[in-house]
Order: structure tokens, then sequence, then C-alpha cells
């Protein structure tokens, strides 16, 4: 009966029922996409760091995950490898950040090779002139760039010479000599990279690379992915949590306006329900039912949003990954029912308590 009588409610209004639906639809959506960019961006970032082929990693004493610059003399490499015969190669690279999310990479195209254990190329060739470009497929999917053409890097015209996998590095290779002739970092690599025979041996290095290089912040590739993951996500987390607050508030408010509409428009058939019986917690009940129904198929209705929008933004912005964690899909279900129910209370409570010889003398 009282099943009934919430589907007959939410269908006497199917505009309005509607619109809150989409609206609850929308926050589950705005909160799925907004962690899913955050954590696709640095899902990707880790995985283009993971697949260098290093071991161990040499920065200037910087914090923060970015770096734009060099500081590291470009004669660590051969004393590296000279001194400690369990490496098997020391590679150098410089990085420069335009401050668009990616990066612009220096780097010995046969060394990068070596290290990362083959980069497939799709079309073209390796940069062999000082002013030709290497690009990802992403990169040169999101830019519309073929082979043979130009893109402007650091001010300066560079013609993309082939289309590489991603997931090595970088998204965009210009040749070593070049960014430090454009940056005028000769002699200088921004972070340099070391490869070992055993990489179960990293640790123990680390420790004699850190007594011989103090200016320098050395740590193991996966430490360093582990320990930007957590800077990375706390830095975000403030910006995704006002996301997340701003979607909340919104769903709140309108199931309030919306269930407060509705109580208004049934006054007479809720003072019809307490005349025959109906205790409180019942007309309680109602009002909260038709809230968790409509919440219900929002978030649903969110989800497949939210993979339209990924889908979307996959084909628009191949650049910015889109991933739909399952754990914030859950919270954003709790989210969404928690704020809808919320709203709905003061409207459920001013039914509950309403009298109904003044409502049926009125009427």
């Amino acid at each position: 009966m009282i099943h009934r009588l919430v589907l007959r409610n939410l269908a006497h209004r199917p505009i309005r029922t509607g619109l809150t639906i989409l609206a609850l639809a929308v926050e589950v959506m705005m909160i799925v996409m907004m962690t899913g960019v955050s954590e696709g961006l640095l899902q990707e970032t880790l995985r283009r760091t993971r697949g260098v082929g290093a071991d161990i990693l040499v920065r200037p004493e910087i914090t923060g995950a970015t770096i734009s610059g060099a500081d590291i003399s470009d004669k660590l490499p051969g004393m590296l490898m000279e001194r400690y015969p369990q490496i098997s190669q020391v590679m150098g690279s410089t990085v420069f950040t335009p401050g668009n999310l990616q990066t612009i990479t220096g780097v010995d195209w046969e060394e990068l090779s070596v290290m990362s254990g083959g980069i497939a190329i799709f079309e073209g060739r390796t940069f062999q002139d000082s002013f030709e470009a290497v690009i990802d497929e992403v990169y040169a999917e999101q830019e519309e760039i073929g082979v043979g053409e130009t893109i402007m890097l650091m001010g300066h015209e560079f013609e993309v010479s082939g289309i590489v996998e991603t997931g090595k590095m970088s998204r965009v290779f210009i040749p070593l000599k070049t960014m430090a002739e454009l940056q005028g970092w000769q002699g200088r690599y921004s972070q340099v990279y070391v490869k070992l025979h055993d990489p179960a041996l990293a640790l123990d290095l680390i420790e004699e690379l850190r007594a011989l290089l103090p200016d320098h912040h050395v740590v193991s590739v996966e430490a360093f992915l582990a320990n930007t993951a957590t800077n990375v996500r706390h830095l975000s987390s403030q910006f995704v949590n006002v996301i997340i607050a701003i979607a909340v508030v919104i769903g709140f408010i309108v199931v309030m306006l919306a269930m407060y509409t509705a109580i208004l428009e049934r006054t007479k058939e809720i003072g019809i329900l307490k005349a025959i019986g109906a205790s409180k917690a019942y007309v309680c009940s109602v009002v909260l039912r038709e809230t968790v129904a409509v919440s219900a198929v929002g978030i649903v209705l969110g989800y497949g949003l939210s993979v339209l929008g990924q889908r979307m933004v996959a084909v628009k912005y191949p650049l910015i990954p889109v991933l739909l964690i399952p754990g914030w899909m859950v919270w954003a279900a709790a989210l969404t029912i928690v704020g809808a129910i919320g709203g709905a209370m003061y409207p459920a409570l001013k039914a509950a308590r309403a009298d109904p010889c003044e409502i049926l003398t009125y009427e």
C-alpha cells in the first residue's frame, strides 16, 4: 500500500520529479568525474615515470612532484657508471613544464629506448635534427597533429618527426642538446635515472649515493612514485572536497524545495491520512521513501552520465584521463542519499506535525 502511494505521488508531478532526479544525477556525476580526473591524471603521471624503466632517481633538492629546471652536472652519469659496477645504465634528461599539465622533455633517444626496454614508433622516426620533436599518440590525437607538421614549443617551431606509444616518461620529446641551448642549461640535467643489473640492490646503493651526493635528492623510483601519489592526492583533495561539498549542497536544496512544494500541494491528502489514523511516523516515512526512491533513480542515472562523460572526455580531450573509481562511486551514492534525506527532513516533519482538523476545515 505505502509503496503504491509513494509511486503515485512521484508520478503526480512528472516534470518536478524528473528535474529532481536529474539534479541528483548531476550531483553524482560531479563527484565521480572530479575524483576520476584527479586520480586519472595522477595515475598517468606515475605510469609514464615507471615506464622509463629506472630503479633509482636523482633529483635536485626540491619539493613537489614537478620539476622545470636543470641543476645536476652532466658529469654525474659518467662518474656513477665508473664508480659503481652494479649500475647497468645512467641517463640524464631535462624537463620544461609549460604550465598546461604536460611536460617537454629533452632526452638522448637511444639511451631512453634502451633503459625503457624499447619504445614503439607508430609513425615516422625519431628526431635527427635539432628542431624536430617526437610526440606520443595521445598528444597527437588531442592536438590533431601528424608527422611532418609543426608545433610551437618554448617559443620555437618544431617539426614532428615521429609518433610513439604513450606511457614512456613524457608526451613530448626534443633533443637533449636543443633543450639545453634554448634554456641555457648547457652541462646540466634536470634529473638522472639509474638502472641496476639487480634491482634488489637499489636500497643499499641509495644509501651510498645519498652520502656521496648530499645536495641531491636520491630515492628509489617506487618510493618516489608512492610519495608523489600521497602529495598529489593531499593537494588535490582540497579542491575535490570543495566540489563535493557544492554538489551535496545543491542536492540538499533541490530535494528540500521539491519535497516542500509537494507537501504544500498535498495538504488535503495529508490531512485525510492523519484523520483516518495515520501516525506521524507513517506520514514522515512516506515523504522519506519518496526521497529515497528519487535518489536511487538519480544515482543510477548519475552513474550512466559519468560513463558517458568519461567517453566524451576521452574523445574530446585525450590528454585528460578519467578513472571511474568504484570506491568513490559508492561514496557518491552515499553522499547523495544522505544529502537528499537531509533536505527532505524539514518537509517530512512539517507534514507529520500537521493538524488534520485545521487542514480539513481550511480545505
